[in-house]
């Protein structure tokens, strides 16, 4: 639990100051690596289930309703408050004991541990997605990125089954390990705005 502790950590981090460095006037009308997606959608997406998602699964409480329909880009500070959001959410996270047992009930429950971890990479990916749209870099230590890569590698045929991902992008040689989880969850690392 501590190394991934630290690597959601580190995710979460990266993810704010992502998020802080996007202006305005990118929110709307910019493409993103994300398909039938700007970057307002994609900004709400990710805040409301890396932040506001991870806390209340460590919780185990529903997400509010008003939170799903909720454009969190509409508040000026709205970076600051994902940011302090990402804090709750992974100090939520830092007790021993959440990582234990189940989240959710009957047919959807599934062990903490793996929760966490989906969390973890969709920090990770999202991130990164924002990140090309507004022409940043989203940046992890090897550790994070290798464990984002075998994150995908395990869960990338489940999310392609239910369209989370889209099929794997060829890739050559030498890439990072980040760049193999980008492209094996359908994402192509050159990916640029146009």
């Amino acid at each position: 639990m501590k190394t991934e502790h630290a690597h959601m950590t580190e995710c979460a981090a990266e993810a704010a100051r992502v998020a802080r460095a996007v202006r305005p006037a990118q929110l709307d009308g910019t493409a993103t690596p994300c398909e039938g997606w700007d970057v307002r959608g994609l900004v709400n997406h990710w805040v409301l289930y890396t932040s506001h998602g991870m806390e209340h699964r460590a919780l185990r409480t529903e997400i509010p309703e008003e939170l799903t329909t909720r454009d969190f880009t509409a508040d000026a500070d709205w970076a600051e408050r994902y940011a302090a959001q990402l804090d709750r959410a992974v100090a939520a996270w830092s007790d021993p004991a959440v990582w234990e047992g189940t989240i959710g009930e009957g047919d959807s429950a599934s062990p903490a541990a793996d929760t966490a971890e989906m969390l973890i990479m969709e920090t990770a990916l999202h991130g990164w997605d924002v990140a090309r749209a507004t022409g940043q870099e989203f940046r992890l230590p090897d550790g994070t990125a290798g464990y984002v890569l075998k994150t995908v590698e395990k869960t990338a045929e489940l999310y392609r089954r239910y369209e989370g991902f889209a099929a794997e992008i060829p890739v050559g040689n030498p890439v990072s390990g980040f760049e193999r989880a980008l492209a094996l969850s359908g994402r192509d690392p050159q990916w640029t705005a146009a």
